[in-house]
């Protein structure tokens, strides 16, 4: 089978080299989405060995990862793995989220880093309340619900298309899993908490800003 690996990036420039470089060795390709970076992002992760496309405007996410994963079935990937560009996974973990897929079991993998990550406590109240959401609007009963670690089968990748640009693609995804009933499972995985992602990652704003955007998807439709 074909692992291909799609990294969204936006001025991650210190750390998408070394990312790419370590992605490199569990994977038969890495995508990078650079993102709009102002920074030097593209270059290092051209110098990284990555295959790299671009958008001109920073748009979010959710658009980076739609648009590596469109590109990864183009070059007729078989398993495509969500994966974050700033050094907060282990890339050996790869190996265990692509298993279940290749055994057959399932269509869909998702990270689950309460089981093996020691997370900052407003960080985990606020992601308890996302957990809370997601079995409410999509009837999955998930014990982790916005962890960007995430692999895909194929079918499942064409089936779930992110329309949600930014970070409300991450309860997006679990509505389709659901919406399409997506054999899924979690498997643990562990992230490395640094002090900027722990500031960039728990702003209360952030999460009313990602209710907002469901909520105005699901009006939309």
């Amino acid at each position: 089978m074909k692992v291909v690996a799609v990294i969204p990036a936006f001025n991650e420039e210190k750390t998408i080299f070394d990312v790419i470089s370590d992605v490199k060795k569990y994977v038969d390709e890495v995508i990078v989405v650079d993102d709009g970076s102002s920074d030097d992002t593209l270059a290092c992760a051209e110098k990284g060995g990555a295959i790299v496309c671009s958008h001109f405007i920073n748009r979010g996410q959710g658009a980076a990862l739609e648009t590596g994963k469109q590109v990864a079935l183009l070059r007729n990937a078989d398993i495509i793995i969500h994966y974050d560009a700033d050094g907060q996974f282990l890339p050996e973990e790869i190996k265990s989220m692509i298993e279940p897929i290749v055994a057959g079991r399932v269509e869909v993998v998702l990270g689950n880093r309460f089981l093996k990550s020691a997370i900052p406590p407003f960080k985990k109240f606020l992601l308890g309340g996302g957990i809370l959401l997601t079995r409410l609007t999509s009837g999955l009963k998930l014990g982790d619900t916005h962890n960007g670690f995430r692999a895909l089968s194929s079918s499942a990748a064409q089936k779930i298309i992110i329309e949600h640009n930014r970070m409300a693609h991450a309860s997006e995804i679990l509505d389709k899993i659901g919406k399409f009933n997506l054999r899924c499972v979690e498997v643990p995985v562990t992230l490395k908490y640094f002090p900027s992602a722990v500031r960039r990652g728990q702003r209360f704003p952030d999460y009313l800003k990602i209710l907002f955007d469901l909520f105005l998807g699901r009006m939309l439709r």
